[in-house]
């Protein structure tokens, strides 16, 4: 666990050094839990959000896209519940003065014993190697077998707590589990207490006019509230979806692990509307169909699993989240949740206004139920970065530092890089960056030994380094330097278009998902 702590920490590192991400007004000492994108991270979100929207609107008939408001009126989010109910249950260690999320000191102790049954998993593994059946040796083994059980135990009294809203219970599971404040290392805790996490501001030109309105604590409501506006101009026919992306706000007290939570951060949202009594049927297709685009990014099937909620929200009939293995362990990337029709009848008996939709083929008016599916654009961004950043030990004794980012996402797709600053190597370097560009962005570097400018590219995730040399002014070839390999080829300036097109177009992800 050590050793992917202080990964985590080069991450960090890494992320700042090479303009991915900066800690937000870091000239006045930063702002807490706020953060921005530089050069090179913006270019990597753009990405990231362009593919999540062309897979999931370009690529259906039935979805389009929106972009609604930050600002909404406050009655919003009195029908949606978060006036009333948008709480997260937190506790203090009195000695060390800081402030917790109940529920996240919990999920930590759990974490830590299904660390214990990983290390035993990991074990047996080394030992019986080819011949080791996980399944069965979890399913018998004594030690992986009790623990389990104290997973399963204090999983069924935190439920059952939160369920019945019984913050007192919540605090006993805390104390009985021995949880220890990870400051002053003491278990003096106070009661536990619930703290609504919505920004609030005024609007209006004269304080004594003005309104109180919210920051959206997510950009689902955006949706719900245009639901019919969508559906009569667009002609929808249902099912359909609409999706968005775009910025949440949430006054976390606990935010942590970098860009993981934040009190800024980015949602891609989208919500699918059904028959009532069809829900679970688009549920689990789009249970499947959101793995399906995750594991699509190339970081392996064992990085992702589905996690079931313990607590359904009072809006959702059935919920699940997608978690990934983070270096600091699995948590979620994304939540899919069958949503009833508690939205859009909420906002007809706050509003006034009828949000049914006329079904031709049932000759009748209904609300209709809602599937989200609802990612963090940053939490997906940290989930890329973390498996992408790799540390090797080169042949020749040498190492280097590579963001194995998939192609078609990197911020850069190619570097020209002319092997001298002279005998017209530059201008031919130019003339190919001025071809590529209008496709793909482009670096150009000219400093350093050619060797150190690889390093550089291999640090920001470049999948390819066009070399022009001399022979290049003779013959019109350059060399192609890859990535992942770092293997050279020589090959035609003329062809140079069409074979960095095939590896970094989003034609190739897209069509895997089809």
């Amino acid at each position: 666990m050590a050793n992917q702590e202080d990964i985590f920490k080069d991450i960090i590192s890494h992320s700042k050094e090479y303009g991915f991400i900066f800690q937000s007004s870091e000239i006045y000492d930063g702002l807490s839990a706020v953060y921005d994108y530089g050069q090179m991270g913006a270019e990597l979100k753009k990405n990231l959000r362009e593919y999540w929207w062309k897979a999931m609107v370009q690529m259906h008939e039935n979805i389009v896209g929106i972009d609604a408001a930050i600002f909404m009126h406050p009655t919003t989010w009195k029908a949606s519940g978060h006036v009333d109910a948008f709480n997260d249950p937190l506790i203090d260690n009195k000695d060390s003065k800081k402030r917790y999320r109940a529920d996240v000191l919990i999920e930590d102790h759990l974490a830590k014993i299904e660390a214990k049954i990983q290390k035993e998993v990991d074990k047996a593994k080394e030992r019986f190697a080819d011949k080791f059946e996980e399944a069965q040796f979890r399913a018998t083994n004594a030690r992986v077998l009790e623990n389990q059980a104290k997973i399963d135990a204090i999983n069924k009294r935190f439920k059952d707590a939160l369920e019945s809203n019984n913050l007192t219970e919540v605090r006993q599971i805390i104390v009985d589990c021995e949880i220890v404040c990870p400051i002053s290392g003491s278990k003096n805790w106070t009661d536990v207490r619930q703290f609504n996490l919505m920004f609030s501001t005024a609007m209006g030109s004269v304080s004594e006019d003005a309104n109180i309105i919210y920051l959206r604590p997510e950009t689902a409501q955006g949706i719900f509230v245009n639901f019919l506006n969508v559906q009569k101009s667009g002609r929808m026919k249902i099912p359909f979806g609409i999706a968005q992306t775009g910025k949440a706000f949430r006054n976390e007290i606990v935010a942590r692990q970098f860009i993981f939570r934040m009190r800024e951060f980015e949602q891609m949202e989208m919500q699918f509307f059904v028959r009532p009594g069809t829900e679970m049927e688009w549920y689990n297709y789009w249970k499947e169909t959101r793995m399906k685009w995750h594991q699509s990014l190339g970081f392996g099937e064992a990085n992702y699993r589905f996690h079931d909620h313990l607590k359904l929200a009072h809006y959702a009939n059935a919920a699940c989240d997608i978690e990934f293995g983070f270096p600091f362990g699995f948590k979620e990337l994304e939540g899919i949740h069958s949503r009833t029709d508690f939205d859009l009848k909420a906002h007809e008996q706050h509003s006034g206004k009828k949000l049914q939709y006329f079904d031709p083929e049932l000759n009748q008016n209904y609300v209709p139920y809602v599937v989200e599916t609802s990612v963090g654009l940053d939490r997906l961004f940290l989930a890329v970065l973390s498996k992408a950043y790799t540390e090797e030990k080169l042949e020749d004794g040498t190492s280097r530092v590579v963001l194995n980012i998939p192609a078609f996402l990197a911020p850069i797709k190619v570097a020209i890089l002319p092997l001298l600053k002279r005998d017209g190597l530059p201008e031919k370097a130019r003339e190919i960056i001025n071809t590529l560009k209008f496709d793909h962005a482009c670096a150009y570097d000219e400093k350093d030994a050619i060797g150190k400018r690889y390093r550089r590219q291999d640090a920001i995730g470049t999948p390819f380094c066009i070399t022009v040399d001399h022979q290049s002014l003779e013959d019109n070839t350059v060399t192609i330097r890859y990535r992942d390999t770092m293997q050279q080829e020589r090959v035609s300036i003329d062809a140079l278009p069409q074979l960095i097109d095939d590896k970094v177009s989003f034609k190739k992800a897209l069509r895997s998902l089809a």
